[in-house]
Protein backbone atom coordinates (compact mmCIF):
# COMPACT_ATOMS: atom_id res chain seq x y z
CA UNK A 1 0.00 0.00 0.00
CA UNK A 2 0.89 3.20 -0.68
CA UNK A 3 -0.31 7.09 0.25
CA UNK A 4 -0.66 10.31 -1.11
CA UNK A 5 -1.49 13.77 0.15
CA UNK A 6 -3.36 16.35 -1.99
CA UNK A 7 -4.63 19.77 -1.59
CA UNK A 8 -7.42 20.76 -3.71
CA UNK A 9 -9.81 23.23 -2.16
CA UNK A 10 -12.29 22.11 0.63
CA UNK A 11 -11.66 18.61 1.17
CA UNK A 12 -15.71 17.33 0.78
CA UNK A 13 -15.71 16.80 -2.70
CA UNK A 14 -12.51 15.57 -3.34
CA UNK A 15 -11.92 13.08 -0.30
CA UNK A 16 -15.74 11.42 -2.05
CA UNK A 17 -14.76 11.34 -5.93
CA UNK A 18 -11.14 9.30 -4.44
CA UNK A 19 -12.80 7.20 -2.45
CA UNK A 20 -15.10 6.21 -5.14
CA UNK A 21 -12.37 4.88 -7.27
CA UNK A 22 -10.96 1.29 -7.54
CA UNK A 23 -7.49 0.41 -6.16
CA UNK A 24 -8.15 3.29 -3.31
CA UNK A 25 -8.18 1.36 0.25
CA UNK A 26 -8.99 4.49 2.27
CA UNK A 27 -9.05 8.00 2.13
CA UNK A 28 -9.23 10.30 5.25
CA UNK A 29 -9.03 14.38 5.45
CA UNK A 30 -6.71 16.30 7.45
CA UNK A 31 -4.59 19.27 7.40
CA UNK A 32 -1.61 19.55 5.91
CA UNK A 33 1.71 21.70 5.37
CA UNK A 34 1.93 23.72 8.51
CA UNK A 35 3.81 24.91 11.14
CA UNK A 36 2.04 22.96 14.18
CA UNK A 37 2.26 19.05 14.18
CA UNK A 38 -1.62 19.36 15.56
CA UNK A 39 -4.55 21.78 14.82
CA UNK A 40 -8.34 22.29 14.12
CA UNK A 41 -10.30 23.59 11.59
CA UNK A 42 -10.86 26.43 13.64
CA UNK A 43 -7.14 27.37 13.50
CA UNK A 44 -6.85 26.15 10.03
CA UNK A 45 -9.83 28.74 9.05
CA UNK A 46 -7.62 31.73 10.30
CA UNK A 47 -5.26 31.70 7.75
CA UNK A 48 -2.04 31.61 10.10
CA UNK A 49 -1.14 27.93 10.51
CA UNK A 50 0.33 27.53 6.84
CA UNK A 51 -2.01 23.88 6.76
CA UNK A 52 -3.99 23.03 4.07
CA UNK A 53 -7.33 20.90 3.51
CA UNK A 54 -5.74 17.64 2.45
CA UNK A 55 -7.08 14.45 1.34
CA UNK A 56 -4.79 11.21 2.58
CA UNK A 57 -5.46 8.69 0.28
CA UNK A 58 -4.28 5.05 0.68
CA UNK A 59 -4.16 3.16 -2.36
CA UNK A 60 -2.87 -0.28 -4.14
CA UNK A 61 -0.34 0.94 -6.35
CA UNK A 62 -1.13 -2.38 -8.17
CA UNK A 63 -4.26 -1.10 -8.97
CA UNK A 64 -4.08 2.46 -9.29
CA UNK A 65 -0.44 4.48 -9.67
CA UNK A 66 0.70 7.09 -8.54
CA UNK A 67 -0.16 8.90 -12.00
CA UNK A 68 -3.30 7.78 -12.45
CA UNK A 69 -4.18 9.85 -9.01
CA UNK A 70 -2.84 13.00 -10.16
CA UNK A 71 -4.40 12.94 -13.55
CA UNK A 72 -7.49 12.57 -11.55
CA UNK A 73 -6.25 14.92 -9.06
CA UNK A 74 -5.43 18.21 -11.95
CA UNK A 75 -9.05 17.31 -13.39
CA UNK A 76 -10.75 17.61 -10.61
CA UNK A 77 -10.37 21.30 -9.54
CA UNK A 78 -8.70 24.29 -11.03
CA UNK A 79 -5.16 24.58 -10.13
CA UNK A 80 -4.53 27.95 -11.76
CA UNK A 81 -6.18 29.47 -8.80
CA UNK A 82 -4.07 30.58 -6.45
CA UNK A 83 -5.20 30.29 -2.58
CA UNK A 84 -9.07 29.46 -3.51
CA UNK A 85 -10.82 26.85 -5.12
CA UNK A 86 -14.72 29.04 -6.44
CA UNK A 87 -16.35 30.06 -3.52
CA UNK A 88 -13.49 29.10 -1.03
CA UNK A 89 -10.94 31.48 -0.25
CA UNK A 90 -7.77 31.76 1.45
CA UNK A 91 -4.65 29.68 1.69
CA UNK A 92 -5.87 26.56 3.31
CA UNK A 93 -7.57 25.95 0.07
CA UNK A 94 -4.66 26.04 -2.20
CA UNK A 95 -3.95 23.27 -4.96
CA UNK A 96 -0.79 21.35 -3.22
CA UNK A 97 0.69 18.11 -4.16
CA UNK A 98 2.55 16.69 -0.88
CA UNK A 99 5.35 13.78 -1.47
CA UNK A 100 6.82 11.59 0.65
CA UNK A 101 9.72 10.42 -1.33
CA UNK A 102 11.97 11.63 -4.56
CA UNK A 103 9.77 9.43 -6.57
CA UNK A 104 6.77 10.90 -5.81
CA UNK A 105 8.22 14.60 -6.09
CA UNK A 106 9.69 13.79 -9.23
CA UNK A 107 6.29 12.12 -10.48
CA UNK A 108 4.56 15.41 -9.31
CA UNK A 109 6.67 17.75 -10.75
CA UNK A 110 6.36 15.78 -14.14
CA UNK A 111 2.83 15.97 -14.26
CA UNK A 112 2.74 20.08 -12.78
CA UNK A 113 5.27 20.81 -16.26
CA UNK A 114 2.74 18.72 -18.10
CA UNK A 115 -0.22 20.64 -16.94
CA UNK A 116 1.41 23.95 -17.01
CA UNK A 117 1.90 23.57 -20.79
CA UNK A 118 -1.43 22.96 -21.24
CA UNK A 119 -3.13 25.75 -19.17
CA UNK A 120 -0.07 28.13 -20.53
CA UNK A 121 2.02 28.42 -17.58
CA UNK A 122 -0.85 29.30 -15.21
CA UNK A 123 -1.10 26.18 -12.67
CA UNK A 124 -0.85 27.26 -9.17
CA UNK A 125 -0.15 24.51 -7.71
CA UNK A 126 2.66 23.82 -5.19
CA UNK A 127 4.58 20.94 -4.84
CA UNK A 128 6.15 20.18 -1.28
CA UNK A 129 7.63 17.03 1.02
CA UNK A 130 4.94 16.24 3.52
CA UNK A 131 4.84 18.25 6.98
CA UNK A 132 2.32 18.10 9.84
CA UNK A 133 -0.69 16.68 8.45
CA UNK A 134 -3.23 15.90 11.05
CA UNK A 135 -6.53 13.87 11.06
CA UNK A 136 -9.43 16.53 10.97
CA UNK A 137 -12.53 16.13 13.54
CA UNK A 138 -13.99 13.30 12.73
CA UNK A 139 -17.60 15.71 11.43
CA UNK A 140 -15.47 15.90 8.58
CA UNK A 141 -14.63 12.45 7.94
CA UNK A 142 -16.74 10.98 4.56
CA UNK A 143 -18.66 13.98 5.03
CA UNK A 144 -20.39 13.66 1.80
CA UNK A 145 -21.04 10.31 2.14
CA UNK A 146 -22.93 10.73 5.31
CA UNK A 147 -24.98 13.69 3.75
CA UNK A 148 -26.29 11.43 1.43
CA UNK A 149 -27.06 8.40 3.73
Amino acid sequence: MQKSYLALGCFWNPEETFRQIAGIIETEVGYAGGESSSTNYEQVCTGKTGHAETVKIIYDEKIISYEKLLEVFFKIHDPTQKDMQYPDVGTQYRSEIFYENEQQKNTAEKYKKLYNEKFNGKIETNISKIKNYCKAEEYHQKYIMKKNQ
